[in-house]
Formats: structure tokens, sequence, C-alpha cells
């Protein structure tokens, strides 16, 4: 299900839901971050325009696509300059994410151990990627920070869901490297 049309609102929606068509969780990232690379660069596919406005305070999530035969959702999210998010995980579900519009600064965090609901991380390197870049996140490997870096550009990005994402944890600094665990809602800013 369409949330709008926009320029190639039907290719895209075409295209991840034939990557879709594989049996284990890596096949199925494996493609989608191929067809999400290509239409990225395809400018038949627009996103439309409300996805390139940031929101004051906080990034902002507009759904694209919802594929009722296949689950999956699309979610174009709009970075301010600066915004970012703390330690997260996807709720156990794959993800792909590509870079459509400015640079993002992307940390992946293994998990070392937990203990009464606090949690220890270590970074596994930050990386800076721009227009194009793609990569996938599978449980799990799933725990990050994105941000955007620059402080005059607004960064787009489009994410590929196993299913709707509606929740997921968040990890808030403690103390010696320890992390709190709370579980966020996630809500959908409007197409417009």
């Amino acid at each position: 299900m369409l949330a709008k049309k926009f320029p190639g609102s039907r290719r895209l929606a075409d295209s991840l839901s034939l990557a879709m068509n594989r049996d284990r969780p890596n096949d199925i990232a494996t493609a989608v971050a191929s067809t999400l690379c290509d239409l990225i660069h395809d400018s038949n596919v627009e996103l439309p325009d409300c996805c390139f406005m940031s929101v004051p305070g906080h990034y902002a999530r507009r759904e694209l696509y919802r594929s009722e035969e296949y689950g999956f959702s699309v979610i174009a999210m709009t970075w301010g300059p600066g915004q970012g998010t703390p330690i997260h995980d996807h709720a156990g579900m794959w993800c792909v994410e590509g870079v459509w519009r400015g640079a993002l600064e992307i940390t992946p965090y293994e998990l070392l151990e937990s203990r009464d609901d606090r949690y220890r991380f270590e970074p596994r390197g930050t990386a800076i990627v721009g227009r194009g870049a793609v990569g996938s996140l599978i449980p799990p490997h799933e725990y990050h920070t994105i941000r955007n870096p620059k402080v005059d550009v607004t960064a787009v990005t489009v994410h590929v869901y196993g299913k709707p994402m509606t929740r997921c944890s968040v990890f808030e600094p403690v103390d010696n490297g320890w992390y709190e665990r709370y579980e966020r809602q996630l809500s959908l800013d409007g197409l417009g």
C-alpha cells in the first residue's frame, strides 16, 4: 500500500517486492540492498518533497510503502543538521538502509554483556557515508547510532524493514560504560 504516490513510487514498490522473493533473511537483505542502491540512482524515482523537510528537535519518519503481500515497510527518514539517534536496535528485525541525500555518520556497536537490565557495548568503528551508500542490519548485529554530521545540510535515508517498525530499544548511558535499556514507541510524521 503506497502512503502517497510520487514519481517512481510504483517502481519502488514493485522492485522491492521482487527482491523479497528469497528464503533467508541474509539473502533478502542482500537483494534489497542491491535494489535500493539502484533505486537511489534511478532518476525516475523521486521522493515526495516533504521527505526533504526536516522537523525541529528530532529526525522525521515518513512511510512510503507497506507491502500487504510480504509484510515489509519502506520509511524515508529526514535528518536535520546534527540530528541523530542514541544507541538503538531494530526490535529483532532485519533492515536495509540507504543514503538518498547528504551524508550520515554510522557507528555499529557490539553487545559485550548485559546484567540486571544494564548493557555494555563496544563501538566497532565509525563511517561517514554519502549518497548511494547502502548497508544492512541483521540480528543479532543490529545495535548502532546514526547521525547527520553536517551543520548546514539535511540528509535523507530510505529504510526497508522486514515488517513495520513501531518500536525499538534505545540505550542511554548511566555510568562506567554501562547503558540502561528503554523501549521507545516510534511514530510517523505525515507525508503532507
